[in-house]
Order: structure tokens, then sequence, then C-alpha cells
């Protein structure tokens, strides 16, 4: 591609592969080409350390916005723009297109080559697949004995073998690109072509994603074009003015984060973004992205007083060129990555999030289901004595839950913040917390929707999370710790090779309450359908009493027991031996024949229907 021809598809917005233009390239043994995109500068200078960090004056384009130089230098060097702003100031700024940083703080931007793209997966695969996530912070999942991180060749020995081992099916990683700040947990990033050089280099990343793959394991990276910390040497105000942040006030800043917001009607950052999003994809083979904070970009008011905000031309809320920019953004990904999935992390009723771009939709795979999220932890934080007062939390995710195709979250931001950890929100005695953490696990993953679990949740950590430190591993030591362990484990096996628990996510075709009203026991019940009609009964009794005897409708049939919360290898009593039921003629529910059976308290059973 000539340089005009890719100048024009970038000041369009219609670049996804600026970063092959942008930034640092080899173009010889020992000579590297830069380019910067800075328009307002009167001037911009390279220095780096393959010059001893004196000035290199760069020559602007054909376009006069964009300003290149070629220099003899090594992987390796370090380097960085300094840039003479129209009021004759001088500001050093990292490469916003720069494949690493140098740590601690990422000040400076370092020469590396990019990994080379792969081949990329072009089939899609046909049908509902289960979808289980294992959410990781990547620099807090193990420390060494002295606090210091695990490296990418580290984790690769040590996660990658423990997430398959636990079952899951997917792994997402908190933000890895760049950032300056632990304490940020990544959402504030100033390299959005760098993933962090705290753990290694860009080459041992990319072996930790094959690692993963080669395991079986699909990798979502969480990704923020939402907004930009105000670092003064990076993204913000670039080249002297606003740039790559919206110039209106009212739109320029996220007040409560302290953060800028880029502006998404700029075609240059259309560019910018989409150009991040494809890199991850095409050169880390990544299987998806989780996008931040998508409410923040959909609405003008988010974070906003009354007079605050200017109403859209419509004299709504909406961010009539966000929104097209997210439906850009889709449609590149699905035309240029068919098999690449986006998730959005988005938590107002604005419709069609998943609905297709060509249908008016915003054109995600997934949506996060926040509401599901605060309703059941909701619930599940009450005495069983008084949750029949709140029995509309547990049941009203239904009452929606095919309005989009939704993953039932229980994140990293469940656990900070003083809201502690899953475990401990759960209420009564030291046995009975870990009873509840099984119920409300048995229970979300016979919910419809995919699942996601933050690390330390598998052996109930009490604490709440800390990016300062590694999770709590040595708790498994202690019986009712590592027999969570194993409960987790068996869930999530028993989950992926269960078809009727994710086929049929999105239809009532797959769904049938049995049992929903009967707020005084604490008592849901109800089928989940594969598509070959296959049947699986959960029955979770929330109550802190044993239900004997309990009467319930359901198809006439016979019934084998085959997952049970309350089994003794999980931390259970161990109450219930019987395995197979078989109905009776007697009404109930709506249904001609019922299942008799006790049910232990705090216990989640999962029943298949063989006959």
């Amino acid at each position: 591609m000539t340089e005009r021809l890719f100048l024009d598809r970038f000041h369009s917005g219609n670049e996804y592969k600026a970063y092959e233009f942008f930034g640092c390239h080899r173009i010889s043994e020992s000579k590297f080409v830069f380019r910067v995109w800075a328009p307002h500068a009167k001037s911009v200078r390279l220095v780096g350390s393959f010059s001893d960090y004196r000035e290199c004056l760069m020559y602007p384009l054909s376009d006069g916005e964009c300003f290149e130089i070629e220099v003899s230098a090594e992987p390796g060097d370090e380097y960085f723009y300094r840039i003479e702003t129209f009021d004759n100031r001088f500001i050093d700024k990292a490469d916003p297109y720069a494949f690493a940083s140098c740590v601690p703080q990422s000040f400076h931007s370092r020469i590396c080559l990019p990994p080379s793209a792969d081949a990329a997966e072009s089939v899609v695969q046909k049908g509902e697949r289960p979808v289980n996530i294992y959410e990781v912070n990547l620099l807090s999942w193990k420390r060494h004995g002295d606090n210091s991180y695990y490296s990418y060749e580290e984790l690769e020995k040590e996660l990658v073998p423990y997430v398959s081992e636990m079952g899951y099916t997917h792994v997402e990683f908190m933000p890895v690109t760049e950032f300056p700040y632990d304490g940020s947990w990544g959402y504030q990033v100033t390299g959005y072509f760098s993933v962090t050089s705290r753990l290694g280099s860009p080459e041992s990343f990319k072996s930790l994603v094959n690692a993963f793959h080669s395991a079986g394991i699909k990798v979502i990276l969480d990704w923020v074009p939402a907004h930009f910390p105000k670092d003064e040497w990076g993204l913000y105000e670039f080249d002297g003015r606003p740039l790559y942040e919206c110039p209106l006030w009212e739109q320029m800043e996220h007040s409560g984060w302290g953060t800028r917001k880029f502006d998404f009607g700029r075609a240059e950052v259309q560019s910018f973004l989409l150009s991040s999003a494809a890199f991850f994809i095409e050169r880390y083979s990544v299987d998806g992205l989780r996008v931040d904070a998508v409410a923040s970009i959909l609405y003008l008011d988010y974070d906003k007083k009354w007079g605050e905000w200017t109403p859209n031309k419509f004299g709504d809320n909406r961010n009539l060129e966000a929104i097209d920019f997210i439906r850009k953004f889709n449609s590149v990904i699905k035309r240029a990555y068919p098999s690449a999935i986006t998730i959005a992390e988005e938590s107002t009723t604005y419709g069609g999030v998943t609905k297709a771009v060509e249908e008016g939709g915003l054109g995600f795979d997934y949506k996060w289901n926040m509401g599901w999220m605060n309703d059941t932890l909701f619930y599940c934080r009450q005495d069983p004595y008084f949750r029949n007062h709140h029995h509309g939390k547990i049941t009203f995710s239904m009452m929606y839950a095919f309005s989009e195709k939704f993953i039932l979250p229980l994140s990293h931001d469940e656990v900070v913040h003083v809201k502690g950890s899953i475990v401990n929100k759960m209420p009564g005695e030291y046995a009975d917390k870990f009873a509840g953490e099984r119920i409300l696990l048995g229970y979300m993953y016979a919910h419809p929707g995919k699942k996601l679990n933050f690390m330390g949740y598998e052996f109930a950590q009490f604490s709440e999370w800390d990016y300062r430190r590694g999770i709590e591993f040595d708790l498994k030591q202690y019986e009712l710790h590592a027999k969570m362990t194993e409960y987790v484990k068996s869930l999530n096996f028993f989950y992926a090779s269960t078809p009727s628990l994710y086929e049929i996510e999105n239809d009532w075709k797959g769904f049938e309450w049995l049992v929903v009203d009967d707020k005084f026991n604490n008592l849901l019940a109800f089928n989940r359908y594969s598509s070959n009609g296959d049947t699986l009964t959960a029955v979770i009794n929330f109550s802190g009493a044993d239900l004997k005897a309990y009467t319930f409708g359901t198809p006439k049939g016979v019934y084998r027991l085959v997952f049970n919360s309350d089994e003794k290898i999980y931390g259970g009593a161990g109450k219930i031996r019987r395995k197979v039921f078989k109905t009776v003629k007697q009404p109930s529910h709506g249904k001609d024949y019922s299942l008799i059976m006790d049910i232990p308290k705090l216990t989640c059973m999962y029943l298949i229907k063989q006959k």
C-alpha cells in the first residue's frame, strides 16, 4: 500500500492495521523508520538511546500531519518523541504505537519487533458451545516469596495446566496493555499496542497464548477503548492540544475516573482503536476481546450531572458518534476475524447490544448480565430466614434472560472495595458459607447464559482480592477450601459435557420453570433442555432447613441424581444417598406427575431424565 493510500484510509477512519505504518519498524538489518501522527505540532524530534539521547528532527509526510525519520538502531533501544507545541512548549511523549514499553512506568518506548501474524482461524463453529471463563489478573494470580511478579514464562508453566486441570473452557486476562499504575488493575492504559513489560517480552506473552491454545483453552483479553489516563507522557493532549481525547469540554473527561475520553467522532482515533483491537487478534492470536465500560461510551450523561452534558441532535443522551464507532468496531472484527468474539461489559438496558449490526444492533457476541449478578448476590447475602422477602430477586432474571446473549459474571469487581469475597458474602456459620457458595455456583451454572468466575473463587478465598499480592492458594491445605476446589472442578467438567446446560441459551425452548413461586421454602426448580430433547432438572434449596418429601411437578419419567452439592467430597453433609427417582401420578405445579424427594438445606442438585 502506498503512503498516500494508507494516509487516506487512516484519515478516513477505515484503517485497522495502522500499526504496520506508525510506530517503529525495521527497514534493514540496522535501520529503523519511526512515524507518528501529531497534526498540531510545530516540529517533532526523535530522542533515543541509539543517539545518546540527542534530538533527531523528524520530517513531515505529504499530509502535513504525520512525521517520519530513519535512523540506525537496535532492538531493545529506548526512544520517545519530543514535540514542539503550537505555543512553543516542548513535551516528551511515548510512542502511541510502540510494541513494547520500558518498565516500570513506561515513560519511554522500546524498539521491539512485533510478533508475526499466524494463519487466521476462519472456521466459525456452528451451534452453541460451552463458555466457562476463568478471569485472571496476571500480575496477582501468583507472586514469588519476595512478592515479585510471575513472568509470562512462569505463568505458561503453572497457569496453563491449572486452568486446564480445573476444566475451564476460556481464560480472560484483565488488561495486559501497558499501564503505569498497578492500582488501576490495567484499566488506565498508556500502551495500546504493547503488552506489559513487567512480565516479560511480547514473544513470551504470545507463547503463553499459544500454550493455552495447545491445551484447548481460548484466550480473551480485556480491552479499554473508553478512556485513557492523563499521564503527561501518554496520549493526554499528545501534540499540545486535545488529539485523542474529545475537545468538547462536556465530553472530554470521566471526572469520576480522572481520565480522558476518546474522541470517537475523529476518524484517526477510530483507526487507532480499530488497529489496537485487530493487532491483538492478528499478532497475538487471541480469540476475543471483552470491551470495558461500554455504558460510559454509549451515553453522553454517563457520570454527569444535569447541565454538564449536551443532548444529541435528537434531544436524548445517546453518544451517536460513539455508537457508530462500536458498530464499526464489531463489523471490522467480524469481517476480518470471523472466529473472534467480542463481549460488552455493559450495565444498562440499552437494547440490541448483541443484535447484529445489520439488524440495527451493536454487534457484540455477548453482554455481561450485570442485573443477574447484582440481584443474585443481593439475594444470596440475605439470611435464609429472610430470603422469602426477596424471592423476586432470584427469579427476575428470567424475565429478560433471552433479550440478549448473556454471560453471567462473578468478576473481580464483586470482591473489592469492602464488598467481601464470594464465600464471605454468604450468611451463617463457617460451613454454611461454603454451602452458600456451592449453591450460588450450582444455580449459576444451571441458569441460561455463559459463565465467568474470577480467580480465587474456586477455593473460596475469604479475603478480598488485593492486586498487590497473589491469591491465597495456601488455603487449599484446609479441608473445606480443598473440597471447594474439587466442587468447582467437577462442576466445570459437568457443565462442559452436558449440552442441556449450554445448547439452547437464548430461547424458552431450552428452559422451563417447575417451581418459581415457593418463596416460603426458598426453593427453585427448573428444567434445561438440549437441542435433541435431553432434560436436566435443577433443584436448589436456598433455605436453612432440610425439606422432607418435597413434592414438585415435572414431566413423567425416571430421573437420576447426577450432581449434588451436598456430597461429602464437596464439603457437604452427604444426606442424600438415593440416586434414582421415579415420578408418581400426583398433580403439582401444573403437571400431572410429580417427584417427591428430600432436599437438604443449602443444596443444589441436578437430575437427568433417563426415560
